[in-house]
């Protein structure tokens, strides 16, 4: 089938209904636009996964603070469609946020403890924002199958357990992180750094690389860990480190000391300038 783009949600319920009624396995890619090699990563997961693949497009404002970048976060949904074309989707759903918001709206979903930490420690109604909006997306676009990106770990992390505790019957893929070929972990947000910014926002990754060699060497002690991240990150003048974490991978859990077997989030967020970037590693300990 040829791209085909909707922005009703009455249309894409009966196109969601349609495909099911004929047997056709529906997966799902929730994005924000903006998209890069990340997200068409995903797109593709999804194709080997469904039938029909609806790559969403959305900015989502309830997921933003009042204080975030929600009116000038980028957008060009006309590149948008084109990319994913290419990747393979079939249908793109991109609705206003009138309609998925509309006057008198009231209602949405939070999944606790596991949103009051990392991210949510720092964005405290984010996670709401999220877990809301991708709710009203499983109930418009009607999936089989679901794919979100490691990058936002955390976030991969609420999605499963919100699918899980509200019973939606979706198969959650997480997709790995997709990188620039310097390292620097692809995101809508890339674009706002300067280029000595974009030069020492490699130190990202730099310290997670970092972390996964101390790891494979032998340290056990978290502290240790982190210690030696910061040091590195706090070596860039434009850095200003909002967390640096190592927990558990499903929990989200700090770890005070590793023990061999377990699977280590090591996550990240810090500011360069003035843009806000994540990022992660997953490691099992030797």
């Amino acid at each position: 089938m040829s791209l085909e783009i909707i922005t009703s949600i009455a249309e894409m319920e009966r196109v969601a209904d349609q495909l099911r009624s004929t047997g056709k396995r529906i997966g799902v890619v929730p994005t924000m636009g903006y998209l890069h090699e990340g997200h068409l990563s995903l797109v593709r997961i999804a194709k080997k996964n469904a039938d029909v693949v609806i790559t969403t497009i959305f900015v989502n404002p309830i997921q933003f603070s009042p204080h975030e970048d929600f009116s000038s976060y980028p957008r060009d949904l006309q590149r948008d469609v084109k990319l994913v074309e290419g990747a393979g989707s079939d249908v793109v759903f991109a609705p206003d946020t009138q309609a998925m918001y509309p006057e008198n709206y009231m209602t949405y979903v939070e999944v606790e403890k596991i949103t009051d930490v990392l991210e949510g420690k720092f964005r405290p109604t984010h996670f709401r924002g999220v877990t809301s909006v991708v709710a009203k997306l499983f109930n418009i676009a009607k999936p089989h199958v679901a794919v979100f990106g490691q990058k936002d770990a955390q976030q991969a992390v609420v999605v499963k357990q919100m699918v899980h505790d509200l019973n939606f019957g979706i198969d959650i893929i997480v997709g790995p992180i997709v990188r620039e070929p310097d390292g620097l972990a692809m995101s809508s947000r890339n674009v706002y750094l300067s280029p000595p910014e974009r030069s020492e926002a490699t130190v990202l990754v730099q310290s997670l690389r970092l972390a996964e060699e101390l790891i494979r060497s032998g340290e056990k002690q978290c502290t240790g860990i982190i210690q030696q991240m910061h040091k590195l990150i706090s070596s860039k003048s434009t850095t200003q480190i909002d967390y640096i974490s190592v927990a558990d991978s499903s929990t989200l859990q700090e770890y005070s000391q590793l023990h061999t077997g377990l699977q280590a989030l090591i996550s990240i967020a810090v500011r360069i300038g003035r843009t806000r970037l994540i990022d992660n590693t997953l490691v099992t300990v030797p």
